[in-house]
């Protein structure tokens, strides 16, 4: 029979303060993504028949490139808090729950810090 209090149960696994800043990041990421991926279509559309060397002069403006860039945080940023609810939600098992968790930050920021290295590339390596 467990004698302690529910303030007493709930001790020790967290703080209610994390999910609140989780949520409004993850918002943050959702309306940053809806101009910054707006951005990158409309880059892709008007690029799609130009030339490989008119596509790295296009890359290669600096504000061009840190809108890329921005995208390309935004994006992998929004993907790992969702991946991390689902893990969260749906994979029961701590320990597999753990290592899934780990996989998924570490995935987000290598495919990130890739695509960052292949916009900075492409863009300002002659």
């Amino acid at each position: 029979m467990d004698m302690r209090t529910p303030l007493g149960k709930v001790r020790g696994l967290g703080s209610a303060k994390d999910g609140t800043e989780h949520f409004w990041l993850q918002r943050l990421t959702a309306v940053s993504n809806l101009v910054l991926v707006s951005f990158f279509v409309c880059f892709i559309i008007a690029h799609s028949n130009s030339s490989y060397a008119e596509v790295r002069a296009a890359l290669g403006n600096p504000i061009v490139a840190v809108m890329m860039g921005l995208v390309m945080v935004s994006v992998f940023t929004h993907m790992r808090l969702g991946m991390q609810i689902i893990i969260e939600d749906y994979v029961h098992h701590e320990g597999v729950k753990v290592v899934l968790l780990m996989l998924n930050t570490f995935f987000s920021f290598l495919m990130g810090a890739l695509c960052l290295f292949a916009v900075l590339k492409t863009g300002f390596v002659g």
